[in-house]
């Protein structure tokens, strides 16, 4: 019989992270699972000590991931967690409830961003809505995205209330590394949809996004540090994927 609830937490050398994290999941879900990218540091381990059960699959891109921990595990439902985020009490509640509900095939979890130590209220970092809660058999990950995954719900999904604590960035060293590697991403999504920039799109783009951060998506409401995380926002997904694809087809490096 498949188990009703159970917690995926996709890592990658999170030791500092994943004691706290499988703590606040564990007597309330039926199983605590992680789902390791092969880390080399004591993640698995640690993972285990904590009462976890862990499997080790190498990463190829974070929609396949999941997809393979929704393929793999006999559970109705599964609620995927990052390492970095905190489920609370009241979410837990929350959580349980909606797993009694048979019309829908997911939920929404809303996320509270903390930044650098900064709580978000805006610049799209809250009440930013994530689809975590799946039903088995219901839902499928997207496969064309390699980073920010879709998920494709067969049935009616739901919006949940209490929120997940995503402390996502603790320094800007961080932030900066993550944020590199999401911009080479986005540079090869736009290349695989056939769009070929030009040199008006390095100021254009750049412009646009800085826009939206921080009037669009409110992003003023963080003040100062609001105006930087927009235009940090503004390079790494504005500039940097169009000067990577213009890059690559100066050089020849593109896949045309």
């Amino acid at each position: 019989m498949p188990l009703r609830l159970t917690a995926v937490i996709l890592t990658k050398d999170e030791s500092e992270n994943i004691t706290d994290c499988i703590g606040a999941l564990k007597g309330w879900t039926d199983e605590v699972v992680v789902w390791d990218s092969c880390s080399q540091d004591s993640t698995r381990g640690v993972a285990q000590e904590a009462g976890a059960r862990v499997v080790a699959r190498p990463f190829d891109d974070y929609g396949r991931q999941r997809q393979a921990a929704l393929d793999s595990i006999n559970s109705e439902w599964i609620l995927f967690i990052d390492a970095d985020e905190r489920a609370t009490p009241a979410l837990a509640r929350e959580v349980l409830q909606a797993c009694q509900d048979r019309r829908r095939a997911g939920f929404w979890i809303p996320r509270r961003n903390f930044i650098v130590g900064h709580e978000m209220q805006g610049g799209g970092f809250f009440p930013d809505y994530q689809l975590r809660l799946l039903r088995r058999g219901s839902a499928r990950y997207d496969l064309r995205r390699e980073v920010h995954e879709v998920v494709i719900l067969e049935g009616e999904g739901g919006i949940l209330t209490e929120p997940l604590l995503h402390y996502n960035y603790v320094d800007w060293r961080q932030f900066h590394h993550k944020q590199s590697r999401y911009a080479s991403y986005e540079a090869r999504i736009l290349e695989e949809k056939g769009i070929r920039p030009r040199p008006h799109n390095l100021v254009l783009q750049p412009v646009r996004e800085l826009r939206r951060r921080f009037v669009t998506l409110k992003g003023w409401r963080d003040g100062i540090h609001g105006l930087r995380i927009a235009l940090l926002l503004a390079w790494y997904y504005g500039f940097i994927p169009y000067w990577l694809l213009m890059a690559n087809s100066h050089t020849g490096d593109g896949r045309k």
